[in-house]
C-alpha cells in the first residue's frame, strides 16, 4: 500500500513539473515574437531616400515632407500611419477607391479641438503615400490649383516659409509650423534637402559607440541611426554602418 501511494505521489509530481515546463516554454516563445517599436530615426530612415528623390524632382523640401509624415503618422505608429493603412499625411478621401473611416481631431483655428469621423485614404505602402502627397502639393485643390505653391522651394527662402504656409492650409492646427520646425531641427532633416556627395560603409570595431563614430566622421548620432534604420544606440563589433556626406 505504501509503495502504491508513493508511486502515485511521484506520478503527480512529474505531471506538475511537465505542466510548468510547458507553460514556461510557451511564455518564452511568446516573448520571442514580440515586435519592438520603431524609433523615430528608424521610421525616418524608411522614407528619407524616397522623400529626397521626390522632393528634388518636384521643387519641394524633403525636410518638410519627412517632418509632416513623422508628425501626422506618429512616426509610423498610429493606426492610420501604420500597416495596412500606410497613410503618412492624414490625407482624407479615397486612394484608388480604398479608404478607412477613423476619428480625427480638428482645430477650429483658435486652438479649440473637436473630434469628428472622417474617411482617410488607404495605401499599399509608404511610397504611394509619399507620391500622393507630392501630387496634392503640385496640383493643388480642384478649386485652386495654386493653393500649395507657397511651399515650393522656388517660392520660399527656407523650409520655415514652407511650414508657415502649411499652417492653416494643410492643417488646421494653429501651431503646425512650430511642431514641424522642431522636428526638422531635432532630427537634422535639412540634410535630405541636399544630394548625397558620398556614402561610405564602415565596420564597427571593438569598443566603438555611435557617439565615437559620429565624432570621427563629423556627423550626428541621430543621422547615423536614420541612415541605418536603427531603433537603438547599441551596436555590435563587426556590424556594418553606412555614413553619408553632403
Amino acid at each position: 500500500m505504501i509503495i502504491v501511494l508513493a508511486f502515485i505521489g511521484i506520478s503527480i509530481y512529474v505531471l506538475v513539473q511537465q505542466f510548468e515546463n510547458s507553460r514556461n516554454h510557451a511564455d518564452t516563445s511568446k516573448q520571442e515574437y514580440v515586435e519592438e517599436s520603431k524609433s523615430v530615426e528608424e521610421f525616418i530612415g524608411s522614407i528619407s531616400e524616397t522623400a529626397r528623390t521626390l522632393a528634388a524632382e518636384n521643387d519641394l523640401y524633403a525636410s518638410v515632407m519627412i517632418a509632416q509624415a513623422t508628425l501626422e503618422s506618429e512616426y509610423g505608429q498610429s493606426g492610420l500611419g501604420s500597416s495596412p493603412n500606410n497613410n503618412l499625411f492624414g490625407m482624407k478621401g479615397k486612394y484608388k477607391n480604398d479608404s478607412v473611416k477613423l476619428e480625427t481631431s480638428e482645430d477650429d483655428g483658435k486652438g479649440k479641438m473637436t473630434t469628428v469621423m472622417a474617411d482617410f485614404r488607404k495605401y499599399p505602402s509608404y511610397e504611394e503615400s509619399l507620391e500622393d502627397y507630392v501630387r496634392l502639393l503640385r496640383k493643388g485643390l480642384s478649386w485652386n490649383k495654386k493653393f500649395y505653391t507657397g511651399v515650393f522651394k522656388s517660392n520660399t527662402k527656407s523650409y520655415k516659409d514652407a511650414t508657415k504656409h502649411l499652417t492653416g492650409s494643410y492643417a488646421t492646427d494653429s501651431k503646425y509650423n512650430k511642431k514641424l520646425n522642431k522636428l526638422i531641427a531635432e532630427y537634422d532633416l535639412t540634410q535630405y534637402d541636399k544630394p548625397v556627395k558620398n556614402k561610405t560603409t564602415i565596420k564597427v570595431e571593438d569598443g566603438d559607440s555611435l557617439n565615437h563614430i559620429a565624432e570621427t566622421y563629423n556627423v550626428k548620432v541621430t543621422s547615423i541611426k536614420q541612415w541605418n534604420k536603427l531603433n537603438t544606440e547599441t551596436i555590435e563589433t563587426g556590424q556594418q554602418l553606412e555614413i553619408f556626406q553632403y
